[in-house]
């Protein structure tokens, strides 16, 4: 029996997408927002259906709805469902801001790890092992 994780890709520029998109899929079923707005709306559907995610790759730098806001949102809405500190979805901040306040900003509204872009796939599985989220998953 196979255990595939459940993952959201936030973020707006398509090709950064196009390539966690590449990466993650041999990990689990991903779904894709491109703003903070759409991913709200991906983790209220998931949760409604009982199916949260596991792992959530989030931008900070997007238009309508910014990265921390989505995250405080999101962090918001699993408290709301019942879900403790701790037992939610792994969230992993994906931006180009480089400086310590975005870092520890993320980190006090909920994120369990902050990578600076560019991203790459050893980095990518690097932090996914960190994380523990892959244990039990096929390759």
């Amino acid at each position: 029996m196979r255990y595939y994780m459940k993952i959201l890709i936030v973020d707006d520029d398509f090709i950064c997408r196009k390539m966690l998109s590449r990466i993650l899929d041999n990990y689990g079923e991903v779904d894709i927002a491109s703003d903070g707005d759409e991913a709200l709306l991906a983790v209220e559907l998931a949760l409604s259906e009982e199916d949260p995610y596991d792992l959530i790759c989030l931008d900070l730098c997007m238009p309508k709805l910014p990265g921390l806001e989505a995250l405080t949102k999101i962090r918001e809405i699993e408290e709301k469902n019942e879900i403790r500190v701790g037992n939610g979805a792994k969230i992993i901040i994906t931006t180009s801001l480089k400086d310590t306040t975005s870092l520890m900003t993320a980190f006090r509204s909920g994120c369990e790890s902050y990578l600076i872009k560019p991203l790459s796939k050893s980095k990518i599985i690097s932090e996914l092992v960190k994380l523990k989220l892959t244990k039990g998953i096929e390759k």
